[in-house]
């Protein structure tokens, strides 16, 4: 299946996307999260601008999205980023678009400063971000508990050459 666009992630597209979420949560390393939000859960959680998929004719491939990282005006410019790509199309690419795409909005958006917050068992993810000039900043020690065993989240940060600079 060849990928034709990556575009806004609308409502009616959520039914693919938390299916892919779901895979994500399965997996016991991409989030905290048990269960799938309800759209107006998630709507409620994640920034407006951001919210991409890619998609090829009518599936959802992947999905990535800004959410904030605090209600305060000085953190206006700073957000974290989630990706999700379905199981069936990992390997392909499609994280790399994803999260390039992101990068530029958020820059459009003037925001200066993406986290992702990452189990240290998904090097897969961290190589993605890494690869798109974030960085390791510090591990997040038994920052919270999954299934009953406290987990490490490895801390990653991307600051923009152009917004925030003057």
């Amino acid at each position: 299946m060849q990928m034709e666009s990556i575009d806004e992630m609308k409502k009616d597209d959520w039914n693919q996307v938390s299916t892919i979420y779901k895979e994500g949560i399965e997996t016991g390393n991409a989030t905290f999260q048990k269960g799938i939000p309800s759209w107006e859960e998630w709507d409620a959680s994640h920034i407006v601008i951001g919210r991409i998929v890619a998609r090829s004719e009518d599936s959802i491939l992947g999905l990535a999205a800004l959410s904030p990282v605090s209600s305060r005006c000085v953190y206006k410019g700073v957000a974290e980023v989630s990706v999700y790509v379905s199981t069936q199309h990992a390997g392909k690419g499609i994280g790399t678009l994803l999260l390039h795409s992101l990068v530029k909005e958020s820059e459009k958006h003037g925001y200066w400063t993406l986290q992702a917050g990452i189990f240290p068992e998904n090097m897969a993810s961290i190589r993605l971000h890494e690869k798109h000039g974030f960085r390791i900043v510090g591990r997040r020690e038994r920052i919270g508990k999954m299934n009953g065993v406290w987990r490490d989240t490895v801390l990653l940060e991307r600051r923009s050459k152009t917004v925030g600079v003057e």
